[in-house]
């Protein structure tokens, strides 16, 4: 055999077993890389090598085909009303947690803007000065009406003992003066129960500024923090 041909031999013979040391590495990686799935149908365990359509969203067991430990857990699929009420429960935990931020925002601005107790409760007071200044107005309004009322009532009535039907304006005027008493009796009472809950406001504002003015002192990390509350 001439020197030449000798060569191509030894070239060919080390490219084909470059070639098939090649082959063998991918292939071994791709043992690596393979999976055997497991899950559970009709209560009975199966295991494949693939994972059939009718398992895709089933809960199973992932499991490396080399080791044969398991390398990954996955979770059944969720339904469309599971998804819609994880989607619910996910909004009303955000809206909870950026109702706490806002709180706490509140809160150290009100710690910010009073000093003490007493410029706190005093600003209350200001606003509950206003609303009952409101409720007063109020209710001398809707008394007056109630007389209006009653005055025209009277005159119907008069009208009715005489015999005589009831004019037509006069009965508007009843139909009109009842319908405005039931519209301030409404008015009157949401500004009363806008007034109660001022003052519940005022508990809480108090209860948290006390808290937030001790937490202060047992951190004293501002200076200010250690003035002590004014008495109640």
């Amino acid at each position: 055999m001439s020197h030449r041909n000798q060569m191509a031999w030894i070239t060919a013979a080390l490219l084909l077993g470059a070639g098939l040391g090649a082959s063998a590495c991918a292939n071994a990686q791709a043992q690596a890389h393979k999976k055997v799935y497991c899950w559970n149908e009709n209560g009975r365990k199966i295991c494949s090598d693939a994972l059939p359509a009718e398992a895709a969203n089933a809960a199973r067991t992932e499991i490396s085909a080399s080791s044969g430990l398991a390398t990954g857990q996955v979770a059944r699929a969720l339904t469309e009303s599971e998804r819609a009420a994880a989607a619910v429960s996910a909004t009303v935990a955000r809206r909870q947690a950026e109702a706490v931020a806002m709180q706490q925002r509140q809160d150290l601005a009100m710690v910010e803007s009073y000093m003490t107790e007493a410029d706190l409760r005093r600003a209350y007071g200001e606003r509950t000065s206003l609303l009952d200044e409101t409720l007063k107005a109020s209710q001398l309004g809707l008394s007056n009406q109630r007389l209006s009322l009653i005055t025209l009532l009277r005159q119907a009535g008069d009208w009715e003992l005489d015999k005589k039907p009831v004019p037509k304006r006069l009965a508007d005027s009843i139909l009109h003066q009842h319908n405005d008493l039931i519209r301030q009796q409404q008015i009157l009472a949401d500004q009363q129960q806008d007034r109660a809950t001022l003052d519940a406001e005022l508990v809480d504002a108090v209860r948290r500024y006390r808290d937030l003015k001790a937490s202060e002192a047992d951190n004293p990390a501002n200076p200010g923090s250690q003035d002590p509350l004014p008495a109640r």
